[in-house]
């Protein structure tokens, strides 16, 4: 479940809740005096003057003539109906005091009266702190509290730095002072079993409002504490109806239950007796209590206290979301990382929130995963005979099926292209003024805007960047970063340009806020970044972080070192990753590294990495190193590292430490992760619901690219060139006899066309057709929030996806024996009846059939079978396909697997007629074959010699011209440039040139 997001800074302390003073009881026993002079003195003073009206009969003294006694007795009427008016009010503002609920009732046409009475009812009760803590709002009910969020931007002289002077005093001071809190709670923790605290939210005074920062100031001892509260009681139900949904929106009147070791004079404990109280009050203050032993506030009420920031620091430095991230970006929700640790590592239904939540992290991952089996499907479709592993890569299950589906449905690649064009982007306009990268700490990006947070002022934005909360901002609108013109005057032509390099490769996500996603440039910091908390939680966070940095798409090369972990991450970027066992090991590399750049700055003339990414020896590269640390340092290694990193900032190179409980020194930025998945900085205002790659994802992302690998071959060693065995499910398999006919047929290969079942609805037939495409290309079934996300990429709600797949159940039907052809397997997943069949089903049924079956010891048969299933191509995957649709096939394998598989058949039935020396019909098989593996060397290559063995040589020399245009600036590949100078002697060197 998505946890809500906090604030975007750390509360600031308001001023000290004003003690009573000598004048305040002085004002106090005034309004008691008055109260009683108007209440009592009033109508006793009347009484003694005599009655307002006169005796007799009305109709005598109404006909009278007016003299002064009358008018006095007619004024007297006037104090009489103004003193019962009064007196009203003032019962009503006592009723009001005394329930503590609720605005008090107007009562009519006594505006200034009610007024007055309001303030001295108030008045009064401010001699006492039971009555006052009581009090409900009046004036100022429903009115929320001051922001104490105002955003706090680094500014140029506050650059995060490491620790000075007096700081470690202060830190020791703090530190003590948690000591004692906890202590403190420890000695109360059996109070909680006999009773629970609470406070009533008192109202205002002046223009001061309670608020959970001043509650946890004077009854906690720490202003920092008020989230401890705010936990204790968030969305439970108040005594008005209404729910605590923000720590700063608190109402005069409303209860709070308090930690066990709160303390102090205003604070009430139930159950039991409370003699101020009144039976309504008492009644409140059970029924709140029960809802909260009932509901979440018995949960972790009294959690271990975090990490306070130290007393008398000065903040160096905030990364403050901006102000206008209201919206939530999609895939953001992150879970506690506690329950993701501590899940087993056996298969359950369900996907893992964490992935679910890291949209970069995810499609990152998806597309390096896809790189790696394609890689390895070539691989294995090019070697040698006894090596070939077929066309089918291993169908992950459990929890490996769990986390592939995980990334498919929380990858959002369109920021990763967002993201990675507007630094770079930025980067260019940058250079073509001139001017250098600005020092970025930090990025936010959320739905289709992002900015970037300097660490000082760098003069205006170039367009279409502007500046956002302030100059130290830049802010880009829009998920569409438009390409610079290029000036008419220049000399260089856009394909003369070389790649603009990444600007910021150390940026990497750490997690959510307020919709807007945090990426930290580690690459910036000047010194050590720690983080603490419980080793599994460390680890967590690092394994997020190495996995993305191993595999975003927003860096060019680069060097990641692990230290202590990770090992197993190396496959998903040999040229990225590097693993090391200790902090010794490292400190040797780190120490060579160190010197070596600071020489190659000062050769080139640049005094940081930023400067020579845009400069002149921009082709240099610069390429970040960046180190995480798992294992924990000992004081002497704390110290190398701390002097290492000291300049890292200006020379690429970021450190990333996993701390213990002991303080790393030299740490310029220090964070912790909780165990409820909360990523602190309280120094730098962040509280991010964190990315995280907890163990057991981490294991099951490393045996998907484990398997890729040993599928291609490389995860071999040397004594088995085969590699590892792969255990892997068999292709799914149609009868291909005339008794196999199946009930719905569709075709995939080439256009897509439908058979067998009634036309959809006109609107929705779109998207009835492309999810039984999608469910066809994966009979090991789909999960739904996988259909969803492929169905609609920017998100779509639960009751969406729920009426889709019943339309989809409802269309498709049921088979002959009245069973849905849709159903849902043991793990939630969405399969397909086997009734329901494609073209590309019969495809593999019939080449498995040729080469396994029973076309293996039959010539003829596998010949038949061959030509069969070469008639079934009639183009590539799904062409025709609308525009804006079928986004999902960027991340399938089976558009890879398709013209292997293709290539493999042609190549098949070529051979089979070239045992019969019948180069033509070979020809044209290949030809065909060509039809949807257009760029298979293989069949280029066979083609060619197939058209040589018919001797017509000017067809042979056609497609050695036509495949040297299709291969472009590249060249002719060096085996098909060999051959053809085996069939056509200098043909290739012509070709080549005419190409030129």
């Amino acid at each position: 479940m998505a946890r809500s997001s906090a604030r975007s800074a750390s509360p600031m302390p308001v001023p000290p809740r004003p003690r009573r003073t000598f004048g305040d009881v002085m004002k106090a026993l005034l309004a008691v005096v008055a109260l009683l002079a108007l209440v009592l003195g009033v109508p006793f003073g009347l009484i003694q003057v005599g009655r307002p009206v006169p005796d007799g009969p009305p109709g005598e003294w109404l006909s009278s003539a007016i003299d002064a006694e009358t008018l006095i007795r007619i004024l007297m009427l006037v104090v009489w109906i103004a003193w019962a008016q009064f007196t009203a009010c003032v019962l009503v503002e006592v009723k009001a005091a005394v329930s503590g609920v609720g605005l008090p009732a107007r009562v009519p046409g006594a505006g200034p009266s009610q007024l007055l009475a309001r303030q001295l009812v108030a008045a009064v009760l401010l001699l006492g702190a039971t009555a006052a803590s009581f009090t409900p709002g009046i004036s100022g009910f429903g009115q929320q509290a001051p922001d104490t969020h105002r955003p706090t931007v680094a500014a140029a002289q506050q650059t995060p730095g490491g620790l000075v002077g007096g700081r470690q005093q202060n830190a020791a001071d703090a530190l003590a002072r948690q000591a004692e809190q906890i202590a403190r709670q420890a000695d109360t923790g059996g109070s909680h079993q006999q009773g629970t605290k609470f406070y009533r939210i008192q109202p205002p005074e002046g223009r001061h409002h309670d608020s959970l920062w001043e509650i946890a100031q004077r009854h906690l001892d720490d202003g920092r504490r008020y989230k401890e509260i705010y936990a204790l009681n968030k969305d439970r139900v108040q005594p008005d109806g209404s729910r605590l949904s923000e720590a700063s929106l608190i109402r005069p009147g409303w209860i709070m239950e308090m930690p066990a070791d709160a303390h102090g004079g205003e604070l009430v404990e139930t159950p039991g007796t409370n003699p101020e109280l009144s039976k309504g009050q008492q009644q409140e203050l059970d029924a709140y209590a029960k809802d909260g032993r009932g509901g979440q506030a018995g949960q972790g009420g009294h959690e271990q206290q975090r990490p306070a920031a130290r007393d008398g620091d000065t903040t160096t430095g905030h990364f403050t979301v901006p102000a206008h991230h209201e919206h939530a970006a999609g895939h953001t929700a992150t879970p506690p990382a506690g329950e993701e640790v501590a899940a087993p590592a056996s298969h359950t239904p369900g996907l893992p929130e964490a992935l679910l939540g890291a949209p970069l992290l995810a499609a990152g991952l998806l597309a390096a995963l896809g790189r790696r089996r394609r890689a390895a499907l070539w691989q294995a479709a090019t070697a040698v005979a006894g090596r070939r592993r077929g066309m089918e890569l291993p169908t992950p299950s459990g929890d490996e099926a769990d986390v592939q589906d995980a990334l498919f449905a929380g990858a959002d690649p369109g920021a990763v292209r967002f993201l990675d064009r507007a630094l770079r982007s930025l980067a260019r306009s940058l250079a073509a003024e001139g001017r250098p990268l600005p020092l970025v700490y930090a990025a936010w990006l959320g739905t289709g805007e992002l900015h970037l947070q300097l660490a000082e002022p760098a003069g205006p934005p170039p367009a279409p960047w502007t500046h956002g909360e302030d100059e130290t901002f830049w802010r880009l609108e829009g998920r569409e970063v438009p390409v610079p013109a290029v000036d008419p005057d220049s000399a260089d032509e856009p394909a003369d340009e070389e790649p603009q390099a990444a600007p910021y490769p150390g940026l990497v996500s750490l997690g959510a806020q307020d919709g807007s996603r945090l990426l930290l440039n580690l690459e910036a910091v000047p010194g050590l970044v720690s983080l603490a908390g419980a080793p599994a939680d460390r680890q967590a966070v690092l394994s997020s972080v190495a996995a993305e940095l191993a595999t975003n798409g927003w860096s060019d090369r680069m060097t990641v070192t692990l230290v202590g972990f990770g090992a197993d991450l190396v496959p998903l970027a040999p040229s990225r990753l590097r693993p090391l066992d200790d902090v010794a090991a490292l400190l040797d590399v780190m120490e060579a590294e160190t010197a070596s750049r600071r020489a190659g700055l000062g050769a080139a003339g640049a005094d940081s990495v930023l400067t020579g990414r845009t400069g002149p020896a921009h082709q240099a590269g610069w390429a970040a190193h960046l180190v995480l640390l798992a294992a924990e340092p000992d004081a002497e290694q704390a110290a190398r590292l701390a002097e290492l990193a000291h300049d890292a900032a200006r020379l690429g190179i970021g450190y990333l430490v996993g701390a213990g409980p002991d303080q790393l020194p030299g740490a310029a930025w220090e964070m912790e992760i909780t165990s409820e998945g909360r990523l602190l900085a309280p120094l730098l205002g962040l509280e991010l619901d964190a990315q995280l790659l907890p163990a057991p994802q981490h294991a099951a992302v490393a045996r998907l690219f484990a398997a890729a690998d040993a599928f291609g071959g490389g995860g071999g060693d040397d004594d088995d060139p085969a590699g590892p065995a792969v255990a892997h499910r068999p292709p799914f398999l149609v009868d291909i006899s005339e008794q196999g006919r199946p009930s719905v047929y569709a075709r995939l290969v080439g256009r897509y066309e439908l058979m067998g079942l009634d036309a959809p609805d006109d609107e929705r037939g779109p998207l009835l057709r492309e999810a039984l495409a999608l469910l066809l290309l994966h009979r090991e079934g789909v999960h739904p929030r996988v259909l969803a996300s492929a169905l609609w990429p920017r998100g779509a709600g639960d009751d969406v996806r729920e009426a889709t797949v019943a339309r989809l159940r409802d269309w498709l039907g049921t088979g002959e024996d009245g069973t849905p052809r849709l159903r849902e397997d043991a793990t939630g997943r969405l399969v397909l009846d086997a009734s329901v069949v494609s073209d590309l089903d019969v495809l593999r049924s019939l080449y498995h059939e040729a080469t396994s079956g029973r076309g293996a010891d039959d010539r003829a048969v596998r010949g038949r079978l061959l030509t069969d299933a070469l008639g079934l191509v009639r183009g590539p995957l799904l062409a025709e396909r609308p525009a804006g649709r079928y986004g999902w096939l960027a991340h399938e394998i089976v558009d890879a697997q398709l013209p292997l598989l293709v290539a493999d058949i042609g190549l098949a039935l070529a051979a089979f007629h070239l045992e019969r020396d019948r180069a033509p019909q070979a020809a044209e098989a290949l030809e065909r074959a060509l039809v949807s593996a257009g760029t298979d060397e293989r069949l280029w290559n066979e083609l060619l010699r197939a058209v040589h063995a018919t001797g017509d040589a000017p067809r042979l020399r056609a497609l050695a011209s036509a495949f040297a245009t299709r291969s472009g600036a590249r060249g002719l590949p060096p085996r098909t440039a060999a051959l053809l100078d085996e069939l056509l002697p200098g043909a290739a060197a012509s070709d080549e040139a005419g190409t030129a």
